[in-house]
């Protein structure tokens, strides 16, 4: 696919392939690894070497990664940093588990709840994000001996039994009892939902929706709050467990609530004895530009945060933070985890922290965040299908539809082809949404504005050649 968009330069110069034939390595992944892992695009990618926001595959074409392997590469492929800190400790000691003391685990304990409010000051390691929100769910009911957990429809939590109850996508539920003990309330999404207006969303882009609030009233908000409310009433005993919630929706497409939603929604949830968890895994570690965490931006304080994805760029670690009454409640009989909090995953956790800073990765998340958005905001206003644009930092999200009028999901050829045409241009993009109609944008943290012009000139592109194939049936 041709495109005058030209791909900002990079002088780094990727080892040569020297692994299986294409054809030979997609033999393999048919015979040997399992279906349910599907791949993206037509003809799947077979990538061989990444350096910090640049992906190149086999035969060393290179792609601009806007998707950082599902908002998992926070500070750059291979960043120099945590490479080096890595390789020094895999030299020095890989594994001991946590019946003894190794230095990683108490310097990252310290360094990590150093970033978050009292008083969330204890940490537990797992090893990715199902496993500390089935931690976070657990801890809930033990800590108030209730059993109710509430989530958002349109939520992902993760993909293991217990956590398949708060997931509320259909494509991830499976035919087998899940979610006792679950229930989903209505998603407050002011683009795609019953309710919504022009000033709703904690975003330099609002939704294309009138309204006729006056100044520090939100009708939208009232109204899911009072949904919530009916939830509570409804579908669960007069004291519960929990509630759970990612502060920008992540696989649902970047969908963001009202701006006091969350803080009303866990009053409610206090006052019936339950416990707020917030899932960090893909808002976390600044990126959402204003605020190191995604629940500060609702100025709210969980009482659990459970952390995964960029925590390691790559490597796999997650975590959960609590306070120090609530990890107790875990303590009164043995819970165990081998690799958590490995010596490995620490120094890594670690050299990712000291990079953030380093780097300046927060305030680049904001800025450049910001000036994507508006880029993209100006597509939005030219391009029919374009129905929003919304996010805050580089946790964004664009979402197609057949006319804005209607905000019908755009149909899945049209958006693919779409999506194709920007990866043969070399922008790699990710898909999320109850029908995957949103072009999910979360890129490696270190991305910069000349590359985001590149990436909105491809998608500009992209648009417009969709616009003359509908225009010629």
């Amino acid at each position: 696919v041709s495109t005058h968009a030209k791909m900002p330069p990079c002088d780094f110069v990727p080892e040569k392939y020297k692994s299986y034939p294409y054809e030979r390595m997609q033999k393999i992944r048919e015979q040997s690894i399992s279906p349910s892992l599907r791949m993206y695009y037509k003809k799947p990618l077979l990538l061989h070497q990444g350096h910090m926001q640049w992906l190149f595959d086999y035969e060393g074409r290179r792609y601009l990664d806007l998707f950082a392997g599902i908002v998992t590469v926070s500070v750059g492929h291979c960043h120099p940093k945590v490479t080096v800190a890595t390789q020094k400790q895999l030299a020095r000691l890989w594994h001991t588990t946590n019946i003894y003391m190794h230095p990683s685990i108490q310097e990252y304990a310290e360094k990590l709840t150093s970033l978050l409010p009292d008083p969330l000051k204890v940490v537990y390691l797992t090893n990715s994000g199902s496993e500390a929100n089935d931690l976070a769910m657990f801890m809930a009911r033990l800590y108030t001996r209730n059993f109710d957990i509430i989530s958002f429809r349109g939520a992902y939590h993760g993909g293991s039994p217990y956590t398949l109850g708060l997931t509320s996508i259909g494509l991830y539920k499976h035919g087998v009892a899940n979610g006792f003990g679950c229930s989903t309330t209505m998603l407050p999404d002011v683009f795609r939902g019953p309710w919504g207006g022009s000033h709703c969303r904690d975003s330099p882009v609002q939704t294309v929706r009138k309204c006729s609030c006056s100044e520090g009233v939100c009708h939208a908000n009232d109204q899911y709050i009072e949904q919530f409310k009916d939830t509570l009433n409804t579908s669960v005993p007069k004291t519960i467990a929990g509630f759970i919630a990612e502060p920008i929706q992540g696989v649902n497409g970047a969908v963001q609530y009202p701006r006091s939603f969350l803080k009303e929604a866990y009053q409610l949830v206090r006052e019936r004895g339950g416990i707020c968890i917030s899932d960090e895994v893909q808002t976390g570690f600044g990126r959402t530009g204003s605020h190191f965490w995604g629940f500060q931006t609702h100025d709210v304080v969980p009482d659990i945060v459970t952390l995964a994805k960029g925590i390691g760029n790559g490597f796999p670690m997650a975590a959960v933070v609590t306070t120090k009454e609530i990890a107790s409640s875990l303590a009164q009989n043995l819970h165990f985890n081998t690799f958590g909090g490995s010596p490995l995953a620490c120094v890594v956790g670690a050299a990712v922290l000291d990079a953030i800073e380093e780097d300046g990765l927060q305030k680049n998340s904001e800025d450049v965040g910001t000036y994507m958005l508006l880029e993209l905001a100006k597509l939005r206003d030219k391009f029919e299908v374009v129905g929003d644009v919304r996010g805050k930092g580089l946790m964004i999200g664009v979402e197609m539809v057949t006319d804005k009028d209607s905000r019908h999901p755009l149909p899945a050829e049209e958006i693919n082809q779409i999506w194709e045409d920007c990866k043969d241009m070399g922008v790699l993009i990710g898909r999320g949404g109850l029908y995957s109609q949103t072009f999910r944008i979360k890129p490696p943290m270190c991305i910069t504005k000349k590359d985001v012009d590149f990436a909105v000139e491809v998608f500009h592109t992209a648009l417009q050649r969709h616009m003359e194939k509908a225009a010629a049936k």
